[in-house]
């Protein structure tokens, strides 16, 4: 059997269990589903050649940045959740710094970053009352760079990429709100519920689009 179909397999068996986990509150199955979901991304990146283009090797950055920024978030402390979130923004750019070395529509392009930026908006807007004053530059700073990696992504696949670049960032997009109402506005399992799967759907569509 090809050892990326084992791979996706063991992705989503882990993510499963990580849900699980969450509902149940183990925190030893939620390290561990986690990081399992998190490395196995990464090796079907790495498997399918990333390592050989320069594409690839920013979507190999992206997803080693995504990876450390899993395993920060395991934790509940602040400081190690801006940690997390300083891997992430980093992880965005990475990915964004990918899909801009692609061939891009760029109608796309501008229609993407004004549609998701006002998205952007309305996001922080909604998260700035729940947001202490150091937690508000470094969320307004990480939707930036979701903004410019999905625009970059939607552009990606305008001009005749892969349709996975799209649907992969938008996913991401929405897991991020998951993230965000989780951490700031109403905690609770029913956030990792959609949020999670959401999340690991983007990392394997990128992963998977390698192929």
């Amino acid at each position: 059997m090809n050892v990326v179909v084992v791979l996706v397999g063991v992705g989503v068996i882990a993510v499963a269990a990580l849900v699980w986990a969450e509902f149940r509150r183990s925190q030893p199955v939620r390290a561990l589903a986690k990081l399992a979901a998190s490395s196995a991304f990464v090796a079907i990146a790495w498997l399918l050649g990333a390592a050989e283009s320069r594409h690839g090797r920013w979507l190999l950055a992206a997803f080693l940045l995504s990876w450390v920024g899993d395993a920060l978030l395991l934790s509940t402390r602040s400081r190690v959740f801006l940690g997390g979130l300083a891997a992430f923004l980093a992880a965005h750019l990475a990915f964004a710094v990918a899909f801009l070395g692609l061939p891009l529509d760029l109608s796309e392009l501008v229609g993407a970053i004004a549609v998701m930026g006002v998205s952007g908006v309305l996001l922080v807007r909604w998260l700035w009352p729940h947001l202490k004053a150091f937690y508000r530059v470094a969320v307004a700073a990480y939707v930036a760079a979701l903004v410019v990696m999905v625009a970059s992504a939607i552009a990606a696949t305008g001009a005749g990429g892969d349709w996975r670049y799209a649907v992969g960032a938008l996913a991401f997009a929405v897991s991020d709100v998951a993230v965000a109402r989780n951490r700031f506005v109403a905690p609770g399992p029913m956030n990792k519920a959609w949020g999670l799967p959401l999340y690991y759907a983007a990392q394997l569509a990128f992963a998977l689009s390698l192929g």
